[in-house]
């Protein structure tokens, strides 16, 4: 908002008004001239302004009030959810390689966010072809039933058909990452000569993101 066009403008006008309403005997001196330009466009200056701001506030409110009201239409909308860094993920997923080295193993490891998404997916020097997918679907089951694939294969005694469900794999090696209880990513694991072994693995990523 910018108001000083208009007041300078008025203060010439007084000046210029008061000047010429003289008696040419009694003009005024280029000074009393000057100081009741000034004192009049002071006066207008303050009415001016104020009139601006005061109808300036109203719309403001109103627009605020209207903004804070989209808002909170808008948010009743969206439902917030927890992911994981890339950088996080990679550094799980190191984490993995590193333990299954340490133990002469060679496996793939699979990050997924808690849509079930793949962050990082490494397969590890020497790790067989069928690795790198397995390992994904371990993550993608352990983060969609929020345990580790290891109890899941239980659950298959009551409801076997829960392994035709698309990309999920019913075999240890997957486990959740989560965060006060609730599923936010998961980890697989595959490769290794047993179930055990990829799921121990899979558990030394989790622990990474804690440290």
């Amino acid at each position: 908002m910018n108001v000083t066009p208009p007041v300078a403008h008025s203060a010439s006008s007084l000046t210029a008004s008061a000047s010429a309403a003289a008696p040419a005997g009694r003009r005024f001196s280029l000074r009393a001239r000057v100081l009741t330009g000034a004192v009049a466009a002071a006066a207008l200056g303050a009415g001016t302004f104020g009139a601006v701001s005061a109808s300036a506030s109203a719309p403001s409110a109103a627009s605020a009030a209207h903004v804070a009201s989209s808002a909170d239409t808008a948010s009743r909308n969206l439902q917030q959810t927890t992911h994981l860094t890339v950088a996080a993920a990679t550094k799980a997923a190191q984490a993995v390689l590193d333990a299954a080295q340490r133990e002469n193993q060679r496996v793939s490891v699979a990050v997924v966010d808690r849509n079930g998404t793949t962050i990082v997916s490494l397969r590890g020097d020497g790790a067989g072809p069928q690795s790198a997918g397995s390992a994904e679907k371990k993550a993608y089951t352990a983060v969609s039933w929020n345990a580790p694939t290891s109890e899941l294969v239980g659950r298959l005694d009551q409801a076997p058909t829960l392994k035709d469900i698309p990309g999920t794999l019913f075999l240890a090696g997957g486990a959740p990452v989560q965060l006060k209880g609730a599923p936010v990513a998961a980890i697989g694991v595959a490769g290794a000569p047993s179930g055990d072994l990829d799921e121990k693995f899979a558990r030394a990523g989790v622990a990474a993101l804690t440290r």
